[in-house]
């Protein structure tokens, strides 16, 4: 069940890469857009430029920014799981359910960004995620 466990949080890695590339396909040619020659630019981040580019570009990095952070517990939660050799087919559902809704949760915050539909999908997650860091935790006392 341990390798059961990984696949989900290596579908979640390559996702957040395939958001990385989105935020390349959509961010460049909006500098291109902007004005903005990067040939010239010195330093920067991406914040500097809210504002400067249209807000549905940076809607992609937003997401990407986020798969950086809350994942980071997925991440560690599924590795517990499956170095205590602990996990159950429960627990791989709920990885592939976190995975899925994290995965809905980027197509809303990258294209319509309705914090109506955005937000609960987020709480959905985290609950999810919850259970399985319970589960983890269970696993290891």
């Amino acid at each position: 069940m341990a390798n059961g466990i990984l696949t989900p949080a290596a579908v979640l890695v390559l996702w957040t890469i395939a958001m990385l590339v989105w935020v390349g396909m959509t961010r460049l040619p909006a500098l291109k857009s902007a004005g903005i020659d990067m040939s010239k630019a010195v330093g920067g981040r991406g914040a500097d430029l809210e504002g400067v580019l249209p807000a549905n570009v940076n809607w992609k990095a937003h997401n990407y920014a986020h798969l950086v952070e809350q994942p980071t517990i997925f991440y560690a939660t599924v590795a517990i799981l499956a170095i205590a050799g602990a996990a159950t087919q429960f627990d791989v559902a709920l990885a592939w359910a976190y995975v899925g809704l994290r995965v809905i949760h980027s197509f809303v915050q990258a294209t319509v960004n309705r914090i109506a539909i955005r937000f609960p999908v987020f709480v959905l997650s985290t609950l999810v995620l919850l259970v399985l860091a319970v589960n983890a935790l269970r696993a290891t006392l």
